[in-house]
C-alpha cells in the first residue's frame, strides 16, 4: 500500500512539471520556516497572562524540534529503510538523491514537533498563538506531500515522521515543563534578561 501511494503521488511530477520549483522548494527548504514560526511564538508569548510558562512552552518548540531530530536517526538506522527511488522502478526524482535510508523522514519530525509544539504554546493565551499553529500544520502538510512528491520518502515515512516529532514534543513538554518554567520565572527577575521573558508592555502592565 505505501508503495502503491508513493507511485501514485510521484507519478503527478510526471504531469505537472509547472509545481516542480514550488515542490522542490517546499521539500527541501519550507522546513525552515518552522523556525520563524517558533521564532514569533517567542516573541508573542512574552504577552502572554503566564508568560513564564508561555515562553516555556515557546523554547520547549524549539528544544523539542532539535531533539526529535537527533532522535530520529535511532530510529532510521535501526531500521534502515533503503529510499524508494532504490526500489521503485521509473520513480521521479527530482532533487539530489540521498544516500542515507528513508524511515523516518527527517524534514517531518521537524515538521511535526515545531508543530506540535505551537499547539501547546496556543494553550497559554499566547496572542496569534493558534494561527500560528494553523499555519504549521498546513506548512507540514505541504512539506510531508513534498518530500514524496519529489520521490526521496515513502507517504509511510513521512507520517511516521509527524508522528515522532509531535509524540517527542508532547511528552518531553510534560516531563520538562515545570523546571523549564520556573527556570525563566528566575531570568524574569534578571534585570538583564526580563525582556526574554516579559514584554515590555505586560511588564508594566502587571
Amino acid at each position: 500500500m505505501d508503495t502503491s501511494l508513493y507511485r501514485s503521488i510521484n507519478h503527478l511530477a510526471v504531469h505537472t512539471a509547472w509545481l516542480h520549483p514550488l515542490m522542490k522548494l517546499a521539500a527541501l527548504d519550507f522546513v525552515g520556516l518552522f523556525g520563524v514560526l517558533v521564532l514569533a511564538g517567542w516573541w508573542w508569548a512574552r504577552s502572554a497572562p503566564e508568560p513564564a510558562r508561555a515562553v516555556a512552552a515557546a523554547v520547549w518548540s524549539a528544544g523539542a524540534t532539535l531533539l526529535a531530530v537527533w532522535g530520529n536517526q535511532l530510529i532510521v538506522q535501526a531500521v534502515k529503510r533503503p529510499r524508494p527511488f532504490l526500489v521503485v522502478t521509473q520513480a521521479e526524482v527530482l532533487v539530489h538523491r540521498s544516500s542515507d535510508y528513508s524511515f523516518p523522514s527527517d524534514h517531518a519530525v521537524a515538521a511535526g514537533a515545531a508543530t506540535v509544539g505551537l499547539w501547546i504554546l496556543a494553550r497559554y493565551g499566547v496572542p496569534h498563538a493558534r494561527r500560528l499553529a494553523q499555519a504549521a500544520t498546513a506548512l507540514a502538510l505541504v512539506v510531508a506531500f513534498a518530500r514524496v512528491y519529489v520521490g526521496v520518502h515513502y507517504p509511510g515515512d513521512v507520517l511516521a515522521g509527524l508522528g515522532v516529532g509531535g509524540a517527542v514534543a508532547v511528552v518531553g513538554w510534560f516531563i520538562v515543563r515545570t523546571w523549564l518554567s520556573r527556570t525563566l520565572s528566575l531570568l524574569a527577575n534578571k534585570r538583564l534578561l526580563r525582556r526574554l521573558v516579559v514584554a515590555k508592555a505586560h511588564s508594566t502592565a502587571t
